[in-house]
């Protein structure tokens, strides 16, 4: 009797391991998440910033002609 008591405790023991790993990849994944929305929304402020500076550079570029 000591032997299945024993595999099912270990078996216990091992569902919870997996379940308190499987928190902490949620909550990881949750936070590289608003690090790509945040690196995201970065990028595409850079980009307009780039088209605006570009599109100053344009018309001046056409001024001095």
């Amino acid at each position: 009797m000591f032997w299945p008591m024993l595999a099912i405790a270990l078996g216990f023991c091992g569902i919870a391991v997996l379940g308190v790993l499987a928190i902490r990849v949620f909550l990881e994944v949750r936070r590289l998440g608003r690090q790509v929305a945040i690196t995201t929304d970065r990028i595409n402020r850079a980009a307009e910033d780039l088209e605006r500076a570009a599109t100053r550079l344009a018309a001046t570029g056409d001024a001095l002609r």
